[in-house]
């Protein structure tokens, strides 16, 4: 049988492997280089480590750094056999795939994986803060003028990294604008 007959009778699907957690980067890097090496690229697609930008405030400078937002786990797309199947679940730091029998892993719809792939989309366009502020959350006011003050908060804004915290200055409720990083949760 030719190779180009037993890649075309096989459709690409998206399975979920699981790696050990934190080694979800080194996964990918394996996953490739042993398609690489057994020359098996028709019989995969795309690999995917699910991760969203995430900005930290740390010293009143903003960081953006990357979080996984399922840890432990890669996507991958490929046609599923025993060649394959063998391939992902013997290579380094997988655990195995997730969902389906021992050895015939269900495959996860394009819905679920489109899903994902705009979470990830969306955090390179606007990163999300680690912290989350609610309005009404009570904070307290830990630099600048109005310091050990308690307040609430009356409006987020994550564009520009402030809350409107409404504090009381002499017995009246007076909104002040500070940036995340001059309040902090009661």
């Amino acid at each position: 049988m030719s190779e180009s007959s037993t890649t075309s009778a096989l459709p690409m699907r998206w399975y979920v492997v699981h790696a050990y957690s934190g080694m979800e980067k080194a996964v990918e890097r394996n996953i490739r280089e042993r398609i690489e090496r057994a020359g098996m690229q028709a019989k995969f697609g795309r690999i995917l480590v699910p991760t969203e930008e995430v900005v930290e405030l740390k010293n009143g400078k903003k960081s953006v750094t990357e979080r996984r937002f399922f840890p432990g786990y890669v996507l991958v797309e490929m046609a599923m056999d025993d060649e394959s199947w063998h391939l992902v679940k013997h290579t380094s730091k997988v655990t195995g795939f997730v969902g389906g029998a021992k050895n015939r892993p269900a495959p996860i719809s394009e819905a679920e994986v489109m899903k994902i792939v705009n979470q990830m989309q969306e955090g390179v366009e606007k990163p999300r803060p680690k912290v989350e502020w609610q309005v009404g959350e009570l904070v307290r006011v830990k630099e600048g003028p109005f310091t050990d003050f308690n307040g609430a908060v009356e409006e987020v804004n994550y564009e520009k990294s402030k809350v409107r915290v409404s504090v009381t200055i002499f017995g009246r409720a007076t909104p002040v604008e500070l940036d995340f990083s001059q309040v902090e949760k009661v």
